[in-house]
């Protein structure tokens, strides 16, 4: 009986989505979603149910539900109409060409990024089952079509677009989260942290790596997690894609071969990084750097660190 009402409101779910039912008078499908996205955008997804919204539209409750049955229904029919804001997909879709797959695959995930801050309730709206709309099987349809110009297997193309599609719903989630942690207690992420000071107290010997980042300047000028991990995703994608995403090592980030730089760097006043080989600019006061980026400084502390735990492990066997 359970599975049957499911499946009936499944059924009036798509009909709702891809107005195949039949047509209604007066108060308008349209007007009850957009008023309904407005009172989200502006009070968060808890402040929508079906009186207020009624109240919103100057009408009664069941004059709502004579067009939208439910609450579950009233969410997809939001999803879908928020995600009609997207832009249509790029030229290079329509002409199948395979160049420049990566930056249109990095524009639809900041499009979606984008979207979840216009609209924070999106993150709120959590895993369950939910019938998919025109405007949603179109924003899937725009990113299989961007990841199938890889040459990837059709299995991987699909997942290849859900693994970017989840971490833009999970750096959304992270995002909305600690925005109403903010708006609740009143106090910003940064000047919460700014104030534990007695738990910086603590930090010592115990945690050598953390301070030693620290010390680093490891938090000086935090990357933006969204734009670091992001990356980082597109380069797994590139990875296994045939043509590799098309990029050279210096745009991708990758520092060269050592054999690709030791040519550059014999002979010449230009200054190979200790850690990966690539060529080191200068920095302003004229002076050569030891590291290309702080990255490579990091894993050069993390590698001394290392070494030195080891020699100090050597030199009490010794004294045994």
């Amino acid at each position: 009986m359970a599975n049957q009402e499911h499946s009936d409101r499944s059924e009036r779910s798509t009909e709702l989505l891809w107005g195949t039912g039949a047509a209604r008078h007066g108060l308008t499908l349209e007007r009850i979603v957009r008023s309904a996205v407005e009172l989200a955008d502006a009070e968060g997804l808890r402040a929508v149910s079906m009186r207020r919204l009624a109240e919103r539209v100057g009408f009664t409750t069941m004059a709502l539900y004579r067009h939208v049955p439910g609450k579950a229904e009233l969410l997809a029919l939001m999803r879908d109409a928020v995600v009609g804001e997207l832009a249509p997909p790029v030229a290079s879709d329509a002409v199948g060409l395979a160049a420049g797959w990566r930056a249109d695959l990095e524009a639809w995930a900041r499009a979606g990024i984008a979207l979840h801050r216009r609209h924070p309730w999106l993150a709120e709206l959590g895993d369950d089952r939910h019938v998919p709309g025109p405007n949603v099987m179109a924003d899937f349809e725009r990113a299989l079509s961007i990841v199938a110009r890889t040459g990837l297997p059709p299995a991987q193309v699909v997942a290849a677009v859900t693994l970017v599609g989840d971490f833009v719903e999970g750096a959304a989630r992270q995002s909305a989260a600690t925005a109403r942690t903010e708006r609740r207690t009143g106090v910003g992420h940064d000047e919460w942290w700014a104030r534990r000071d007695s738990l910086f107290t603590q930090l010592d010997h115990r945690y050598p790596t953390l301070v030693g980042l620290y010390e680093e300047g490891a938090y000086d000028a935090p990357l933006d997690p969204f734009e670091f991990g992001l990356q980082r995703v597109l380069d797994g994608v590139a990875a296994i894609a045939p043509d590799g995403g098309g990029r050279t090592p210096e745009e991708d980030g990758r520092a060269p071969d050592r054999d690709e730089t030791r040519d550059v760097n014999e002979g010449c006043d230009v200054k190979a990084c200790e850690v990966c080989g690539k060529p080191v600019d200068r920095n302003s006061a004229g002076r050569p750097r030891t590291y290309c980026s702080r990255a490579c400084r990091q894993r050069a502390y993390r590698l001394r660190g290392a070494a030195d735990h080891q020699d100090d492990q050597g030199n009490r066997g010794n004294l045994r």
